[in-house]
């Protein structure tokens, strides 16, 4: 198999990281630009390096410059070992994933362990490739990489602004179909790239939104238990919701039963509504005993009510028997029967 064959099948990020590294005379520029991006362990620091190799910060960062300078140079000119074929093949995944993806994303297609080390690799590719634009991590983006033809880096952001816009416009978190229809872009696979890149979006069961959403984002256990049932769309037994978060999309699932059912407890959002069966607040219901519902279906009432006609009420807003109702309604003293199967307040 010829050596184009074998990099087009299976990259060997490895071999060609070192190929290339090879090609700079100079250790000391070598030992730079690998710690500078992360080739063979952590990152560093202009300081840290520069402590290292007894030279100024400054003198670190003109050396990594001039050196990375130099490779793309080269790489334009395709005169650095692999490049054209890594470039064609970064820019195959990269257009599968939408034209535009995060750097894990990409080095997940291209190596099996996909480590820190592995991406540090792919990204230090990506820089060095004429036809790929980078973006750098920062507080706003993932380190991400583009098709030059398709955007620069300032077109990435810009369509990321737009789509962030939008995403705040719609105001709760939703596919990406309408978001992109919001934005006005067309391609919506593209679109979802885009928002992939920006720390100010997550994205969970195919809905976008803002990172403060906990629709998309959910931080803890109530966050997640908040998520299980709006997606579910009514009550559940905390069983049920456990279950669910187990077989969730959520990145830590492993909660056990107990401590879901203790923030049910603990959590305004959520109303007990039968035995160990919980709904959401914001579909109506109210925190209180049988009784609580009872009393409030009367004072609502303004008059007696049959029992039948109370019992229906009540189980509106909770999941219990009818006996349970019945038995409230003739053993608590706050109701008075005033007429056959017929009740009222006491008061």
């Amino acid at each position: 198999m010829s050596d184009q064959a074998t990099i087009q099948t299976k990259l060997d990020i490895q071999t060609v990281v070192n190929d290339i590294l090879n090609t700079i005379e100079r250790e000391r520029e070598r030992e730079i630009v690998s710690r500078r991006f992360g080739l063979f362990d952590r990152k560093e620091t202009l300081e840290q390096i520069g402590e290292l190799l007894g030279i100024t910060r400054e003198r670190v960062r003109q050396l990594e410059k001039a050196v990375v300078a130099r490779l793309k140079a080269q790489a334009d000119d395709n005169d650095l070992p692999h490049i054209s074929e890594v470039q064609d093949r970064l820019k195959a995944v990269i257009t599968e994933l939408g034209s535009v993806a995060r750097v894990s994303d990409i080095s997940a297609v291209l190596s099996k362990e996909n480590s820190r080390i592995d991406q540090s690799r792919v990204s230090f590719l990506c820089t060095l490739s004429p036809e790929i634009t980078v973006v750098d991590d920062n507080d706003h983006y993932h380190l991400a990489a583009g098709l030059a033809s398709v955007h620069d880096e300032d077109k990435v952001k810009d369509h990321v602004a737009t789509i962030i816009t939008a995403i705040k416009k719609i105001g709760e978190p939703t596919d990406i179909e309408t978001i992109a229809k919001e934005a006005k872009m067309t391609d919506h696979q593209h679109t979802a790239a885009l928002a992939s890149v920006s720390k100010a979006l997550a994205t969970l069961n195919n809905r976008w939104g803002l990172i403060k959403w906990p629709m998309v984002n959910p931080k803890n256990i109530r966050d997640k238990i908040y998520v299980i049932l709006k997606e579910h769309g009514k009550h559940m037994h905390f069983n049920e919701i456990a279950g669910a978060i187990k077989g969730s999309e959520f990145k830590r699932k492993d909660v056990t039963t107990q401590a879901i059912h203790n923030e049910l407890i603990k959590d305004k959002r959520f109303v007990l509504i039968g035995r160990g069966i919980y709904a959401l607040k914001e579909w109506g219901y109210e925190k209180g005993t049988v009784a609580d519902i009872i009393t409030d279906v009367l004072k609502t009432a303004k008059e007696p009510l049959h029992r039948d006609e109370i019992v229906k009420r009540v189980l509106k807003s909770r999941y219990v028997k009818e006996t349970t109702i019945l038995l409230n309604l003739q053993g608590k003293t706050q109701f008075k029967r005033v007429a056959k199967a017929t009740y009222a307040l006491a008061e």
